[in-house]
């Protein structure tokens, strides 16, 4: 089988980002965005998600965080999308729970081709390290419109803003792992339409 990897280089104004994906080989996990908090979060994304990840991102952290983590949800939504093809035989829907100590995150997806995002979660620390917490819901929202993903993500509850956005990128990992599963009964695309754009 042909390994399924994209890569993408995207400059602007505001941001220079390189993302490389691997859906069949997890062994490459290499994270470094300017954002330590971030860089974290997307490494629990590729490990729990099981897949090979390379983020390079320059970015103008000395206004903020927010520019460097939106593009890298763009152009990670891009290269995950190419990767798939022509989406056939993936399982293309995923969910997961994931506890965090006291908190508890929930994740499901379908890579329909239709990109929505529901997002229910609150962050009482606006801040961690130099990341806004905000941010969480920017990153899942341009990841999903650029991947053509439905995601529907929640924090059913929890007091600790670390482990609420932790519990959600690991949900989001291994929401990704099921869904992108090559499922060997599956003829085609997995959609009684034939396609799936």
């Amino acid at each position: 089988m042909t390994l399924r990897t994209a890569k993408k280089d995207r400059k602007t104004n505001e941001t220079n980002i390189s993302v490389a994906i691997n859906l069949d080989d997890s062994s490459n996990v290499e994270i470094n965005t300017g954002v330590g908090f971030f860089d974290h979060m997307l490494e629990l994304l590729a490990r729990h998600g099981r897949i090979g990840l390379i983020v390079k991102a320059d970015g103008d952290l000395h206004i903020d965080s927010h520019h460097t983590v939106e593009d890298v949800g763009i152009v990670l939504g891009q290269v995950l999308r190419e990767a798939l093809g022509d989406k056939k035989q993936i399982s293309r829907y995923g969910n997961a729970y994931v506890p965090m100590d006291e908190t508890l995150g929930f994740i499901a997806l379908d890579i329909s081709g239709r990109p929505f995002l529901v997002f229910d979660a609150s962050f009482e620390n606006p801040k961690l390290g130099n990341f806004d917490t905000e941010l969480v819901r920017e990153f899942f929202q341009a990841f999903a419109f650029q991947a053509g993903i439905t995601l529907h993500a929640k924090v059913l509850y929890g007091a600790n803003t670390h482990h609420k956005v932790e519990a959600l990128f690991k949900a989001l990992g291994r929401s990704l792992s099921e869904a992108i599963r090559i499922n060997p009964d599956i003829q085609g695309v997995n959609s009684t339409k034939g396609l799936i754009e």
